[in-house]
């Protein structure tokens, strides 16, 4: 969810610069999750859920699958900038009717989060899918 102080939505909009071996980008991330989207303990530590962020279903709690995610989102080029060391700060993994967001948290080694968003909050590119 976004920021309550955030002044206008997130624009959420596919970018992949040119010439990304986007294979070899996807070898290189990892999702090592959040205590601030869970209610529950997970590999991410205890819960620490913020009162604005989004809770990811209890049920996607397996990092290597959602590492498997990740890294299919990277290879399909559901990537969103800006881009910072050679890591998109967004990417995105629909899964049914829900869209997962991965954020950036560490540009020195791929790591990422990741949240559900609300319908109205998915990138243009995957709405035309819907």
């Amino acid at each position: 969810m976004r920021s309550p102080n955030r002044r206008r939505p997130r624009q959420r909009t596919r970018i992949v610069p040119p010439g990304t071996d986007l294979d070899a980008l996807a070898d290189r991330v990892r999702y090592v999750g959040s205590p601030e989207h869970k209610n529950m303990p997970t590999f991410a530590g205890h819960p620490r859920p913020r009162s604005d962020a989004s809770i990811c279903p209890r049920e996607h709690n397996d990092a290597e699958v959602v590492t498997d995610w990740l890294r299919s989102a990277m290879r399909a080029g559901s990537t969103g900038g800006p881009w910072e060391d050679g890591y998109p700060r967004y990417a995105w993994h629909r899964l049914g009717d829900t869209v997962f967001e991965a954020r950036l948290v560490n540009r020195g080694d791929g790591a990422y989060k990741g949240y559900p968003l609300r319908p109205d909050e998915w990138p243009l590119h995957m709405e035309r899918s819907r």
